[in-house]
């Protein structure tokens, strides 16, 4: 996306460029009047109708480049998605018993750890993560850290799946983790109902007003629970919960059933994490542009003999 601090001089550069192509025409048109008066019109006709294509050519490489540096005088700026010098991000893991499911293969738990080594893997250079994990209550597994083979060897230490679901924990862990500036968010991956601890949405209001978004990914194929293995207890999931704690601080909130797909929305989400948009003046290259081609077109114009 471009857009100009100073569009008046685009207006500018527009009047003036239809002044001069209509002053150019004008005077090709007396020319050939001049001509056609004093010689044998079927003899020029052809040669004057040829000789126009390389008049027009050099016109409009002026013109081109008239645009151009016009344009940089009217400050060009070009918004584009690049890598935040300073992310951070944390990754709020479930890994309380419902994570043993099997309707996300190989089970809940490995498709969450699979993803997450996945997710670290395309980070940005010198993008921090850090990862929490949450059951019956939060534990900080890796501290923030740039260091990928740091954080790819703290995924093997994610514990199996046991115990309650302590959301609001992790969030509150996770955000004791972040810097209080920069490029920050947590995401939160989950398949349950927050049993424990501190109120979700509590906690996630925190991080919104420190301006930290929580992206939220809800794991499960069942809309109506799934016994949890070795138990008699259904893992529920609550979207309803998810999406509130996402749309607090400006988040996202996804819904998952398959390891592909969960593979998919943590990549998306990585670039929402660790992107952020850039405005970027552009003026010079519109300068350069235009000064280059501006004097290419005079020399080859005087090289010729083709000069307007």
């Amino acid at each position: 996306m471009i857009d100009f601090t100073r569009p008046l001089f685009l207006v500018a550069a527009l009047i003036l460029t239809a002044a001069c192509v209509l002053a150019y025409r004008a005077l090709m048109r007396r020319r050939t009047a001049n001509v056609l008066a004093y010689t044998n019109i079927e003899f020029f006709a052809g040669a004057i109708r040829a000789s126009r294509w390389p008049h027009v050519a050099v016109v409009g490489a002026f013109a081109l480049a008239a645009a151009l540096l016009w344009g940089a005088l009217a400050g060009p700026h070009i918004t584009a998605a690049m890598p935040a010098k300073d992310a951070a991000v944390i990754l709020c893991i479930d890994t309380s018993g419902s994570m043993s499911a099997t309707d996300v293969q190989p089970t809940r738990w490995e498709a969450a750890r699979s993803a997450t080594r996945a997710f670290i893997e395309r980070l940005p250079v010198g993008t921090k993560v850090g990862i929490v994990t949450f059951s019956s209550s939060a534990g900080l597994i890796q501290a923030l850290t740039s260091d990928r083979a740091e954080a790819l060897a703290a995924v093997d230490r994610i514990p199996p799946a046991d115990g309650a679901t302590a959301i609001g924990d992790a969030l509150t862990l996770a955000a004791q983790q972040l810097p209080a500036r920069g490029h920050r968010a947590v995401v939160l991956m989950t398949d349950g109902v927050n049993n424990r601890g501190v109120d979700p949405l509590e906690a996630a209001n925190a991080l919104a007003s420190r301006h930290i978004p929580v992206y939220t990914v809800g794991i499960g194929t069942n809309d109506s629970g799934l016994l949890i293995p070795g138990t008699a207890e259904l893992a529920q999931l609550d979207e309803d919960a998810l999406r509130a704690i996402a749309q607090a601080g400006g988040g996202a909130y996804a819904r998952v059933s398959d390891a592909r797909s969960l593979q998919s929305a943590l990549s998306h989400l990585g670039s929402s994490t660790t992107l952020e948009r850039r405005r970027i003046d552009a003026s010079l290259p519109f300068a350069f542009g235009g000064g280059v081609l501006l004097l290419a077109t005079i020399l080859t114009s005087l090289a010729v003999g083709r000069f307007p």
